[in-house]
């Protein structure tokens, strides 16, 4: 999808247009817009919110989007609210989800993990795991509870939205603000993960000493130049609302805005291009260091979720165990595998597109294998090349749903990865 462009910048002021002369010259809601088209500001926060956090958007499209049909619940067994009643201190994983037999979008193709929170108080989040074969045809989606991230694993989408068209693969990541109406196309099967953030919007972390450049660079970010569909038929207008799946009939397409202007719009992110800060002396720095995106909590420097890759770099420190070190924490961290050997887990079982789950308090790090191999390595330069693992790490407990404690793919012997480690210890 080469022919595909982008604006570049994090939460900047766009204005994009896919017809000459769609923007209005001065102000937002001209008496008649250009081509005949509506007027509809779409808000992603308070209208009082501080100007540095006002999320909004001004839509000019062929339709405005009260035009539908009434709601109505969709079944959708796989979504579904956690399990607080069954939660557990065990450490979890599962290996990778199996692609479908039979035709399945990227909607039916949604499983809810785990989660917390509240979607009323809005904070929290939810994690969900998708596989899918098959186009969006004829239906479209947006969800009114959360922003939504997306990490693909296996194959590559192309997200129309109503403001444009985005083409992501594994390695990229897309984030969909709420309320923003999509679909998803692909050529084949696809696989990854997707987060429901229903907190405050992802935004880049504070740098501090760090200084001016690094992490996430702002040019980075890409946002779609506007895309719309001019379609008349019977599609379906599905909508997440209150944890539960909605759905509407609807005439036309509802992605058919035909220019727009506002900061509050879809972005991609290319996770190559994250300049990784690491320790040149000694220590195995915090995974905190590798954070892409955050979403704060009321809480200052604890997160609502934080986004953290480890991506590719090199390992330089002296006197060092390489390798995340043991840690129990106060958050709880929800781990998925792109690509590669993760380097915490050299001894197998952490495939890409499976998934761990460390909660509040449950002791983990680097299996016996990787202890093994860590404790005697030649502390040279290393240059770790090919494995992409990633971490929504939040400061809630994260509640597994009935769907994954009961997976096939649950690994029941996960505890095992650490049960040869070595008593050593020769008292004095």
């Amino acid at each position: 999808m080469s022919d595909l462009r982008y604006m570049t910048g994090f939460g900047n002021e766009f204005a994009t247009e896919a017809v000459v002369d769609t923007l209005p010259k001065r102000g937002n809601s001209p008496q008649r817009p250009a081509h005949g088209l509506y007027a509809e500001q779409l808000s992603g926060s308070a209208f009082t919110a501080p100007r540095a956090h006002n999320k909004r958007s001004w839509l000019y499209r062929i339709l405005p989007s009260v035009r539908h049909s009434a709601f109505k619940p969709y079944k959708h067994k796989n979504i579904t609210l956690p399990s607080p009643e069954k939660a557990t201190p065990n450490q979890m994983r599962w290996d990778p989800q199996a692609m479908p037999k039979k035709a399945t979008d990227f909607v039916d193709g949604l499983m809810s993990f785990c989660g917390n929170g509240s979607i009323d108080a809005v904070e929290g989040l939810n994690i969900h795991l998708y596989v899918s074969n098959t186009s969006m045809n004829g239906r479209y989606f947006y969800n009114a509870d959360a922003e939504m991230m997306i990490v693909p694993q296996h194959g590559a989408l192309e997200i129309f939205t109503e403001m444009g068209r985005m083409f992501v693969e594994p390695e990229d990541i897309a984030v969909i603000p709420r309320g923003v109406k999509f679909k998803i196309e692909c050529g084949g099967e696809i696989r990854g993960y997707v987060c429901e953030n229903y907190g405050q919007p992802f935004q880049l972390p504070d740098l501090g000493p760090i200084g001016a450049n690094g992490l996430a660079n702002p040019r980075d970010f890409e946002t779609p130049v506007a895309a719309y569909e001019d379609l008349e038929g019977d599609f379906k207008l599905l909508c997440k609302y209150g944890g539960k799946l909605w759905q509407a009939d609807i005439d036309h397409s509802p992605l058919n805005v035909v220019g727009w202007h506002g900061n509050y719009a879809p972005y991609k992110y290319d996770l190559n291009k994250f300049q990784a800060i690491n320790t040149v002396s000694f220590d195995h720095p915090d995974p905190s260091i590798f954070t892409v995106l955050t979403s704060p909590s009321n809480t200052a420097g604890v997160a609502n979720v934080d986004f953290v890759i480890f991506p590719p770099r090199w390992m330089v420190a002296e006197d060092t165990f390489r390798p995340p070190y043991f840690h129990r924490n106060a958050m709880s961290e929800f781990m998925g595998l792109i690509g590669g050997v993760y380097d915490g887990k050299e001894g197998g079982g952490f495939q890409p597109g499976g998934a761990s789950l460390h909660n509040r308090m449950s002791a983990h790090g680097p299996d016996s294998a990787t202890v093994e191999k860590a404790e005697n390595a030649d502390l040279k330069p290393q240059k770790i090349t090919e494995a992409l693992a990633f971490m929504w790490e939040t400061r809630f407990p994260l509640h597994a749903t009935d769907n994954a404690l009961k997976s096939k793919t649950l690994q029941k012997d996960y505890h095992s990865a650490w049960k040869d480690i070595k008593k050593r210890f020769k008292s004095p």
